[in-house]
């Protein structure tokens, strides 16, 4: 899929909880010449996300069952339902705490455009990482996670940041089922699995905006999500087809 960037249509889906101090600044640092249309997935905030989202230029769905993987699956059913010709080449998955340097956007698509990859991850680990900007727990998980992979499936990657894209057809594909914290590790070792073609790029990661992680903030959270994890690396491997 060797296009011009402005002939590509590039969508990004952004889960969002709790994020109305941050989301608009993400919306803000998104390159508007490579993105079609920006989803923000509220999902179940209590606060103003949505209405600063949607005052930002994005389209606001709601999904009112929280969970990270749930909104993800709410901004791809919204892409699906569209026409075969409204529906994006790539898709970009963007948190909105404003960690990510939304900027950078154009490094992470680069590789579909002119390498025919699958799926491409921001990787925190091998980019600038602000200090304190991931916790020990998640560093830590990343490492051993990354690693499960690799020795499982024979691919090398280095983080499960949010950070990411892939191909329309390939998202599709892996058919996502994961409704929460297994859901970056899911799409990639389903990719692994069906040998989808995916690297990794440098990107630089900073401290959230405002507030803490609804994952590894809180010590419940990083121990749920590690567990489901590493269940899901072992459970696609021995049965997922």
């Amino acid at each position: 899929m060797k296009k011009p960037i402005n002939n590509l249509r590039i969508a990004v889906i952004i889960p969002a909880l709790n994020e109305e101090i941050a989301i608009g600044k993400v919306i803000k640092d998104i390159p508007e010449n490579l993105v079609r249309e920006i989803i923000v997935v509220d999902n179940g905030s209590t606060d103003q996300t949505g209405e600063n989202a949607k005052k930002a230029g994005a389209t606001v769905l709601s999904q009112p069952e929280r969970g990270y993987g749930n909104a993800c699956l709410k901004g791809i059913e919204y892409i699906a339902q569209k026409s075969k010709e409204a529906q994006p080449d790539i898709v970009v998955f963007l948190d909105g705490d404003y960690s990510d340097y939304p900027e950078e956007m154009i490094y992470v698509v680069e590789p579909i455009i002119t390498k025919d990859c699958d799926l491409v991850i921001g990787s925190r680990a091998t980019g600038e990482r602000q200090k304190g900007a991931m916790t020990v727990p998640q560093i830590f998980g990343n490492w051993l996670s990354t690693r499960l992979i690799r020795l499982i499936y024979g691919v090398q990657y280095t983080d499960l940041g949010p950070f990411r894209a892939i191909r329309w057809e390939a998202l599709q594909a892996l058919q996502m089922e994961d409704k929460n914290f297994g859901w970056t590790v899911e799409m990639q070792a389903k990719a692994a699995k069906k040998k989808m073609l995916s690297m990794e790029i440098p990107v630089r990661y900073r401290r959230r905006v405002a507030g803490k992680s609804k994952v590894s903030g809180t010590i419940k959270g990083t121990f749920l999500a590690g567990y489901k994890i590493l269940w899901t690396i072992f459970k696609i491997a021995f049965f997922y087809r």
